[in-house]
């Protein structure tokens, strides 16, 4: 899941940025209204987090260009201006939810993942592939009925390949997607991971879950035996 975070104040970007990341989430920045804007209308985002005085250009004309243009991504302003009006007016314009500093992550975080579960392409709650299941709102995962004990990017890529289980993931779509980064072909940082993952997910658990597709990627799926 992909959040772009627009905000001008840097120590708060980067401490958004922190944790979100550290909750399994893919994210960018920006500290200005208009380098948003290009990123929203260039990016796919599943949400914005978007203060509303920014440099350039303020957080109502760039929700406000984001819906002229079409594009729906939920958006939770996130801003000083606590008065009622200022908050009939970014709900008006099409905001999501409305956040006020100073916040609490754990709220924050608890807002994104709210919007997310409401959003017309949101995130499923729980899933489950073979005896592998998954809780997105409380951030684990089980098997066999056992807790995985999973960092917070383990928990990112097992989760897209399970969201997309039967299907072949390339390296380099893994590496965008829970990375962020677009790698060398000699970096290993994906099989790496990889490994790590197997030996929690299959090394104690069966069928095997996790495979290799040579010269193409990874699939989660549970196989013939």
């Amino acid at each position: 899941m992909r959040i772009l975070i627009v905000e001008d104040e840097r120590k708060t970007a980067a401490y958004l940025q922190k944790g979100l990341s550290e909750s399994g989430f893919v994210v960018d920045v920006a500290h200005r209204g208009d380098d948003g804007l290009h990123l929203a209308l260039t990016q796919e985002y599943d949400v914005i987090v978007l203060d509303v005085m920014l440099p350039a250009r303020d957080g109502w004309s760039v929700l406000a260009a984001l819906r002229q243009a079409g594009r729906p991504t939920p958006v939770l302003f996130l801003t000083a201006r606590d008065a009622v009006p200022d908050r009939v007016k970014g709900l008006e314009l099409g905001a999501d939810d409305y956040l006020v500093k100073p916040f609490a992550f754990s709220e924050l975080l608890a807002r994104v993942r709210s919007i997310l579960r409401r959003g017309p392409s949101r995130q499923p709650e729980t899933l489950r592939v073979a005896d592998l299941e998954f809780d997105f709102v409380r951030h684990k995962a089980t098997r066999g009925g056992q807790r995985l004990d999973l960092t917070p990017k383990e928990f990112a890529l097992l989760s897209l390949l399970a969201q997309r289980h039967g299907e072949v993931l390339s390296r380099t779509l893994i590496a965008e997607q829970v990375w962020d980064m677009h790698f060398d072909s000699d970096t290993n940082v994906v099989d790496v991971a990889v490994r790590r993952l197997r030996r929690k997910v299959d090394d104690a658990f069966a069928p095997k879950l996790i495979h290799t597709v040579r010269g193409s990627g990874y699939v989660l799926e549970e196989r013939p035996v």
